[in-house]
């Protein structure tokens, strides 16, 4: 009883643009992972006598200038593309939800500290900081997932802090610590349920984010090099083909669309 009078937490529709967000990565991650497994086509596997092939014939959704699948190709770019964006959100959450957790618990020089360093990362511009890391070593994997990571987990670390800090100033936390509620308890039984949904969200658009940026660097030569299968680089190399081939440049593309389209979708959650 008194934990239902206490409680306090928002209910969460899933809503129609989530539904069909969520049906369309379901559909892109069968692509990305069971594709490569049903057409075991390497990606790199070069046929100059099938350059620019046409969409429908050997090769199902053509093939490049070098003659290799793009089916293959863009299976093995999504799956690359998802990959990368998933493991560059979760490293950016994880320390930017519990410090801002901490910053909002302790305060203090605990908070002075962690809003110093976090100025520090919006000073720079986004892409400033992962074009730094990645001069260090160009077209590695590495740099590009620690840059991107280190520039989005300030997001995760404001929001969780704002959100911790008004949930903590209710009446009815007062309320439970009164009761002898322990810190552990509040945190997940009051502020977990109101900073999840925030944090689900901002975690599709870290997705989107990092698979547009990686896109990018990846477009202008500074990114994953070829022939690593990577949207981005796909359609920089297709596009001088572009009058003799116009669909296969843009299959990349959509591929990039139909990627970001399904996070955002999947981030507009409805209140009940």
């Amino acid at each position: 009883m008194i934990d239902q009078a206490l409680d306090t937490r928002p209910t969460m529709g899933i809503g129609a643009a989530r539904i069909a967000g969520g049906g369309l990565l379901v559909l892109l991650a069968c692509f990305a992972v069971i594709g490569p497994v049903l057409i075991p086509t390497d990606p790199a596997a070069q046929d100059f006598g099938a350059s620019l092939a046409p969409i429908g014939g050997e090769y199902l959704l053509g093939s490049d200038h070098y003659g290799r699948s793009l089916l293959a190709r863009l299976a093995h770019g999504a799956r690359l593309s998802f990959g990368m964006a998933f493991l560059t959100m979760l490293a950016a959450a994880i320390p930017g939800v519990l410090l801002g957790l901490l910053a909002a618990w302790r305060g203090g020089w605990a908070e002075r500290a962690l809003e110093f360093v976090a100025t520090v990362v919006l000073a720079l511009p986004g892409l400033m900081l992962v074009l730094l890391l990645l001069a260090f070593s160009p077209g590695n994997y590495g740099p590009l997932f620690l840059g991107l990571s280190l520039t989005l987990w300030v997001e995760f670390y404001r929001v969780t802090k704002a959100t911790t800090r008004t949930v903590l100033a209710q009446p009815h936390i007062e309320a439970a610590r009164m009761l002898g509620f322990g810190s552990r308890y509040i945190l997940v039984h009051y502020v977990l349920p109101v900073i999840g949904p925030m944090i689900a969200t901002l975690s599709a658009f870290a997705m989107a984010t990092a698979i547009i940026a990686v896109s990018t660097l990846s477009a202008v030569s500074v990114g994953l090099q070829p022939p690593t299968p990577e949207l981005g680089s796909m359609i920089v190399e297709l596009l001088p083909y572009y009058a003799e081939a116009p669909v296969h440049v843009l299959l990349p593309a959509l591929l990039i669309f139909l990627l970001v389209l399904g996070l955002q979708l999947l981030a507009q959650g409805d209140r009940a």
